[in-house]
């Protein structure tokens, strides 16, 4: 081992004795140094410079237990790691790094003068030692409040490696410390430009901005210290706050509210149609937009709830919803997100298990029917929204950057409330597992964008298994492959995809707009076809009740009321009788499902639970709302089918009371 010094200042802060020496001195005094029992080194001074050679081939190098005071230091267990460490030493003085973990050992005990002894004897051994040099530094600024001797170890280890960006970092800390922030930010911005991942450089940027109240800026540099953090620790924790803080400051100036209103604007000019903004306390979800298309009115509405967070966002959210419809609807491809009786009453019997177990529980019917109704209409939510959301959120990021601070608050109280519904263990016992697991995966691909975009990472939180993660990101990767090019409709094909990966494409359908509204303004109702069609599809009895009751029928018919669902409810109401309800809620499902695009009253039909029986059209659309009224009464109404009159009289006259 050959060291060098050269007669300068460095030389005699580690020596201190040798301090206006002559050279024999110097000789001596390194001699006896870097002796080690028998071993002396060879020191020789030319001029100002000073070469010492150390016969270091006997001294042997325990490499696998440096190893293993690495991996316990790393670790944090330091009562193992000094034994091994002080063995070391004893065996190898001449290793400057095993002096280096000794002292950075005792600086996080506390022994800060110790840490001191050991870290001179690191540097005595090896002066090039830049960690040494930046923990000396450390250790001055931070204990001792010794800056000017923190500043020369630290201006040392510059010297000898410019591209120490930890070491840079630490000169613009210790000035911006001492208050001198034109000197702090040329170091900071310094060490940025060698490595600008560093989180802790970013950080004291946010802090000297907060100080220098540029509270954008500090918004910034936060975010950019949590993206680059990947450990979570004290230091991910203080600049989590630190953004939270900046971020409420700039929502306190309400500049977000003059971002939707120009936006509105703009979409108004657009579309061509009004859109209110207006507060709704009921709503079920955060905020929604009623698209005046579906809602058969002159104007957009968009509703939010207003005692969320940041509700400008919320607000920009949902008129970007509207802007992706409008580009969709310009080109001819915009679709609706449609369900049904039928697709409800799907998803209720396939969930029958926890139906039972939830009866089991005494758990009353109209709650039940709540809790049944809640999970298809949140699935079926997420659905359509999770994928579409992916695209409006960076839209917002990327174009309109003024309002992140409230994008930033109002993702994260979201995603935090989402938390709280997949962490409770209440909802994930009465849930079914799979439905569970489907909605976990959803708010995963939500929390991962929200991770990329803010640097906060929050989907371990999830506690997702190996499955759902692979998942999630395999739909996350789908999107990320989209959004960089994304065509106008494009995100329903995300939505259609992701459902079906799912198996939970069953449960809605996105039909065409345009084929869609066609079909439900040309008023081609079941009404339009009672005059059309001969009642007689089947050949009608002729006794003396079922005459008096075509007479009784054709009055009501007179008033209104169908006498052929009439009739054909009575005949329902019979076969039903003495079946039980389950039977008839599978009768009931099985007929709405092959029903679902519609039963045309000239056709004929079949239905696999009712064998050996051809229906006509009306007949089964009788048989469809009978069986859902005894079976299914809470979904009766999504039915849409304007037979209530005719059931309560089929059910009088088959009861008798007619």
């Amino acid at each position: 081992m050959t060291i060098i010094y050269h007669k300068e200042d460095f030389l005699y802060t580690l020596f201190p004795e040798l301090a206006n020496g002559n050279d024999d001195l110097i000789i001596s005094a390194l001699t006896a140094y870097y002796s080690y029992g028998v071993f002396k080194p060879t020191v020789v001074i030319s001029g100002d410079s000073i070469q010492i050679d150390i016969d270091t081939d006997n001294i042997q190098k325990h490499e696998s237990e440096y190893r293993k005071v690495v991996t316990f230091c790393e670790k944090g267990n330091y009562i193992a790691a000094k034994p091994l460490l002080t063995k070391l030493i004893a065996q190898n003085p001449t290793n400057s790094e095993y002096y280096r973990i000794q002292g950075q050992i005792l600086s996080v005990e506390g022994n800060q003068e110790e840490a001191i002894n050991c870290l001179i004897d690191a540097l005595r051994w090896d002066a090039t030692n830049n960690w040494a040099l930046t923990m000396m530094g450390n250790i001055f600024a931070n204990y001792k409040a010794d800056l000017t001797t923190a500043m020369k170890y630290y201006q040392r280890a510059i010297e000898l490696n410019p591209e120490d960006y930890t070491t840079v970092y630490n000169v613009g800390a210790l000035y911006f410390k001492d208050g001198n922030f034109s000197e702090a930010k040329k170091y900071l911005y310094q060490s940025l430009s060698i490595n600008n991942s560093y989180p802790n450089t970013h950080h004291v940027l946010a802090l000297m901005a907060m100080a220098e109240n540029d509270i954008a800026s500090a918004f910034y540099s936060a975010t950019q210290s949590l993206r680059f953090n990947k450990r979570q620790d004290e230091l991910y924790r203080k600049t989590l706050s630190l953004m939270i803080d900046a971020a409420q400051k700039l929502i306190a100036t309400d500049s977000g509210r003059s971002v939707y209103r120009n936006f509105r604007k703009e979409l108004e000019s657009e579309c061509g149609k009004t859109i209110d903004i207006v507060k709704d306390a009921t709503i079920i979800t955060a905020a929604k937009c009623e698209f005046a298309e579906v809602h058969h009115r002159n104007r957009h509405i968009v509703l939010y709830k207003p005692d969320y967070k940041a509700v400008e966002h919320l607000v920009m959210h949902e008129l970007c919803h509207l802007q992706l419809a409008t580009d969709a609807r310009k080109v001819g491809l915009n679709k609706l997100f449609t369900s049904n009786a039928a697709k409800r009453a799907a998803f209720a019997q396939s969930i029958e298990p926890t139906v039972q177990r939830l009866r089991k529980m005494k758990v009353e019917v109209a709650e039940i029917n709540k809790f049944v109704n809640g999970l298809f209409d949140g699935i079926n939510l997420q659905a359509y929204n999770a994928p579409i959301d992916l695209f409006i959120e960076d839209m917002l990021y990327n174009d309109y950057p003024e309002l992140r601070p409230y994008q930033f608050i109002s993702l994260y109280n979201l995603i935090e409330e989402s938390l709280k519904g997949i962490t409770d263990k209440g909802i994930a016992e009465i849930t079914p597992k799979d439905i569970f697991s489907k909605s976990k995966i959803y708010n995963i691909v939500n929390a991962m964008q929200f991770r990329d975009l803010f640097g906060i990472d929050l989907v371990a939180e999830y506690g997702a298994n190996k499955s759902e993660l692979h998942q999630a990101q395999a739909f996350y990767t789908e999107y990320s492959e989209y959004k960089t090019d994304r065509q106008p409709a494009e995100e329903y094909e995300l939505v259609q995809h992701w459902a079906s990966d799912l198996g939970i494409d069953t449960y809605f359908s996105l039909v065409d707009e345009q084929a869609y509204q066609a079909e439900n303004t040309t008023e081609k109702t079941l009404q339009d076809f009672f005059d059309k069609v001969n009642s007689a599809m089947e050949t009608p009895t002729t006794s003396d009740s079922e005459a008096e009751m075509r007479r009784f029928l054709a009055t009501q018919q007179a008033n209104g009321t169908n006498s052929d669902i009439v009739i054909y409810m009575v005949e329902a109401l019979q076969y039903f009788e003495k079946l039980p309800t389950d039977t008839i809620k599978t009768i009931a499902v099985k007929i709405a499902l092959q029903g679902a695009q519609g039963f045309d009253p000239l056709k004929q039909y079949t239905v696999d639970a009712i064998p050996n029986k051809i229906f006509s059209g009306f007949q089964i659309l009788s048989y469809c709302y009978v069986s859902f009224a005894l079976a299914l009464p809470e979904m009766l109404m999504e039915l849409q089918l304007p037979y209530h009159e005719e059931y309560l009289l089929a059910r009088g006259m088959k009861n008798g009371k007619n």
